[in-house]
């Protein structure tokens, strides 16, 4: 599977979210080479909701496919590294691989240890790829918090990171 093909495909859900001025997250779901889902993170710049991830999304448009898919097949492809609640959707789901771009290091959740969760979550064998195209987004969430207009999340550590960080 080429993961930088598929990752600039999530990315270019994130550059939609970004021209609108939303959180600059993007996800897709590739099932048998195939985006067969995508989702952009909504709703923070008219009113903050805080269930309308990227991720959520996706998996909201894969359900609707989902039946005769073999989970085993499916990978999520997000921007940012997934949050305790879409990293637990994406468990949920049966998805077994998520890649990612960028780290998430106020609030991404993939180096958690789930074998201390209840039986549902500590059953999974999700596999984790990150840093797939990882400067590409790191220079989207850079050019949203540059961006004196955009509230959401500014002066937090992820955009301080954002900003910041070298490397």
């Amino acid at each position: 599977m080429d993961y930088k093909y598929f990752m600039e495909k999530a990315l270019e859900e994130a550059k939609k979210s970004l021209d609108t001025g939303e959180f600059p997250v993007g996800c897709v779901i590739v099932h048998n080479n195939t985006v067969v889902a995508c989702g952009q993170r909504i709703s923070t710049k008219s009113s903050i909701n805080e269930l309308d991830h990227a991720e959520i999304i996706a998996l909201r448009n894969f359900s609707k496919l989902k039946k005769g898919c073999d989970l085993n097949k499916a990978t999520l492809f997000s921007t940012l590294e997934p949050c305790l609640m879409c990293y637990g959707a994406i468990i949920i789901s049966g998805i077994k691989k998520i890649v990612y771009a960028y780290e998430d290091i106020m609030g991404g959740v993939t180096n958690c240890n789930i074998s201390y969760l209840k039986t549902l979550y500590k059953k999974s064998s999700v596999s984790i790829v990150s840093g797939i195209l990882r400067e590409e987004s790191k220079n989207i969430f850079k050019n949203f918090f540059s961006d004196p207009n955009n509230k959401y999340l500014k002066n937090t550590l992820l955009a301080r990171h954002a900003l910041t960080h070298k490397g």
